[in-house]
């Protein structure tokens, strides 16, 4: 493990494996670094992969006030660590956290790679609910961070209660509840971009470098829909469709997103 310290004097950790041009990895909601193990295993055969902990988890510090432009510094102090440019991919919200990173610092972002970024753009899923943050805050500022996971799993991913309680007896649960203070952090990542309505057409409009919007073959409508208005909005995108796959395949097939990130930040 080595450590960088950001803008704001918080401690970020990362692993750095491999040689050649640096790739950053931007987890998803509540993920650590250790999700991103095999992937960055793979990518390490061709490139320098810098896999880090997100600011509140794993072995990163937090100082308050939260703000998304913080995560953006951590992620300019890991490229300025890296040699002052990389390429970045981004899973899920990370995927989002990534596009704000390349739209912020765009003279150090060479390329980038988003898997799912989860935006509701229309009717094809329910829009989260304009006080959604404020449940969530409300339930961590009375420690109840089993309930505040239970509102995040149900409302913002849908998963069946069935499951959720099934996911209360699994081991993943109590690591999970100890990062459950950064899901006000996944909201405002997010923004007003989960509410049916079309994404901002100028939001992102100085992240002109190459970037690829991936979504699994498998996955939900409201991906695929979000994707393609992604795609649309950003000077130079396109969006891919990887055939079975689906929004897990980060971690379930990290093969098969090692292989098109590779192709894509090598072409």
């Amino acid at each position: 493990m080595r450590t960088v310290i950001s803008k704001d004097g918080t401690t970020i950790a990362f692993d750095r494996t491999g040689t050649g041009p640096a790739v950053i990895l931007v987890d998803s909601a509540l993920a650590d670094r250790s999700v991103c193990v095999k992937l960055a295993k793979l990518l390490a055969e061709e490139f320098t992969v810098i896999n880090y902990d997100r600011r509140g988890r794993g072995e990163s510090s937090d100082i308050q006030p939260y703000a998304v432009e913080r995560e953006v510094e951590d992620i300019e102090a890991l490229v300025d660590k890296a040699g002052g440019s990389a390429f970045i991919f981004g899973s899920s919200s990370g995927a989002v956290l990534a596009l704000e990173a390349a739209s912020k610092l765009p003279a150090k972002i060479k390329k980038q790679v988003l898997y799912e970024p989860p935006f509701i753009v229309d009717d094809s899923r329910p829009p989260m609910p304009a006080d959604f943050v404020e449940q969530v805050k409300e339930l961590l500022a009375r420690d109840k961070r089993s309930d505040a996971l239970k509102l995040f799993f149900s409302s913002a991913m849908g998963i069946p209660g069935i499951f959720i309680t099934i996911m209360r007896l699994m081991p993943s649960w109590s690591k999970s509840k100890s990062v459950a203070h950064t899901l006000p952090y996944y909201l405002m990542v997010m923004g007003d971009n989960q509410r049916g309505k079309p994404l901002p057409a100028s939001r992102w409009v100085t992240a002109t470098m190459p970037t690829l919007v991936l979504t699994g073959g498998k996955s939900e409508a409201f991906f695929h829909t979000g994707g393609d208005a992604l795609a649309k909005v950003l000077p130079n995108a396109q969006h891919r469709i990887l055939k079975d796959q689906h929004h897990g395949s980060v971690v379930m097939s990290p093969n098969v997103v090692a292989s098109e990130i590779t192709q894509f930040f090598k072409a």
